[in-house]
């Protein structure tokens, strides 16, 4: 995506970081064995996720400008940037998932000055749609601002339209 949003975000830094975990199709920021929201897998995904973002944040010169970074995520990616926003941990400019869930946690409101944007397909086997309308039920009573597109007839993937409302939402919110 970033590729394709470069004209249109000018300015714009893209980081893409790997999660930390190999595995076969790529990398993955927990195991999907057993039970994937098991809370000492949260706990170690949640510690994986603020080192590795802390050091792409000081590296990019925004440790003191968080609100000028974004979150985008898809699936895994998707629920860790969820869970990062939710627990209070980061207060960023805005964040975006795709095909993602919030894990069973209170949500703070430290962070809802973030506008989220959640993207889902409507026909996604890997996780289903209701967990973005969940999530997007958990934010908006925290006082966050969300904003929830279920894609008619879209799997497990980001669809050209959702890529182009999620690169809209962020031209919005951080311009």
């Amino acid at each position: 995506m970033a590729s394709g949003w470069r004209a249109c975000l000018p300015g714009t830094r893209f980081v893409a970081p790997d999660a930390p975990m190999h595995h076969r199709y790529g990398h993955q920021w927990f195991s999907t064995e057993g039970n994937p929201l098991d809370p000492e897998r949260i706990q170690s995904a949640r510690e994986a996720f603020d080192e590795l973002i802390n050091r792409a944040v000081r590296h990019e010169g925004f440790a003191d400008a968080h609100d000028r970074v974004s979150f985008v995520g898809i699936s895994q990616g998707a629920i860790v940037a969820l869970d990062a926003v939710a627990s209070g941990r980061w207060k960023v400019g805005a964040l975006v998932s795709f095909s993602g869930l919030l894990a069973p946690q209170p949500v703070s409101p430290a962070s809802n000055s973030t506008p989220v944007l959640l993207v889902h397909g409507e026909n996604d086997a890997t996780i289903p749609p209701m967990a973005s309308r969940l999530a997007a039920a958990q934010l908006g009573t925290a006082g966050f601002k969300v904003e929830l597109d279920v894609e008619r007839g879209i799997g497990h993937t980001v669809s050209s339209a959702g890529s182009q409302k999620a690169l809209s939402f962020l031209k919005k919110t951080l311009q």
